[in-house]
């Protein structure tokens, strides 16, 4: 589904509270001088399925600004992997509006505390996660996250309300492939005993599992899969440093 289709259609919560504002201009960028075309891009109601996933992926463009801003300047290869994802998910004839929408935002004031409170108000604990998931990769795409990056991404995680240990978690999912990246990975101490690690990564991989995000589509469920698999890989680098199966 590519992106001008979904964002001419309907979209649910992310049209009300601070973060309606911010989208509405955003919004408004694309549609100037189509007012009836403006008008369906909010029909009201209750939110379907559909609405919380276009909602989402509103939300997902304007945090990345906010990322792409952090240490006081755009790199090329933020935008790059923006645009990466963009065209693994929506195909390239979505470039065109999804970029406009980006370039909006980064022009923009944004009021971190007010959105992501928004966002963690509609959004469940699993598409949160793998919303700060995708915003680590952004500050990371350069190969390097600077501790700029570090601090803002740490209060965007509180603003979401991302328990610390979990934000630590996802954050070293970008760090090194050592095991001590990989105890973090699976929120443990090198101190954990076998079963403890054991029962760490059953849980992570429940909750990181990519049928949580199912509903917001097959591509935000295809990037879960990548953090699944760096929770995979944190518990192999674990066992062959442990020598148990």
């Amino acid at each position: 589904m590519g992106i001008g289709k979904w964002i001419t259609g309907a979209i649910g919560w992310a049209l009300g509270g601070p973060l309606g504002g911010l989208a509405g201009y955003l919004l408004g960028s694309l549609f100037e001088g189509d007012s009836q075309q403006a008008q369906r891009v909010h029909q009201g109601g209750g939110f379907s399925a559909n609405e919380q996933r276009n909602s989402f992926l509103v939300s997902l463009l304007v945090l990345s600004a906010a990322v792409m801003k952090s240490d006081g300047k755009v790199m090329k290869s933020e935008l790059e992997y923006v645009k990466d994802f963009i065209r693994r998910s929506f195909g390239e004839a979505a470039l065109p509006q999804a970029l406009q929408i980006l370039k909006a935002a980064l022009e923009k004031d944004i009021d971190l505390p007010q959105v992501c409170a928004q966002i963690k108000l509609y959004m469940d604990p699993s598409q949160r996660l793998q919303l700060f998931h995708y915003l680590v990769g952004i500050a990371n795409a350069d190969g390097h996250v600077s501790q700029a990056e570090v601090e803002d991404l740490k209060r965007m995680a509180m603003y979401l309300g991302i328990p610390a240990q979990e934000a630590e978690s996802i954050l070293a999912m970008f760090g090194g492939k050592d095991v001590n990246s990989a105890y973090k990975v699976l929120e443990i101490d090198p101190s954990a005993t076998d079963e403890e690690v054991k029962r760490a990564y059953k849980k992570l991989a429940i909750k990181h599992h990519p049928d949580k995000v199912e509903s917001l589509g097959e591509d935000v469920k295809r990037a879960a899969e990548e953090k699944f698999k760096a929770i995979v890989a944190a518990y192999e680098t674990i066992k062959k440093e442990r020598g148990f199966n």
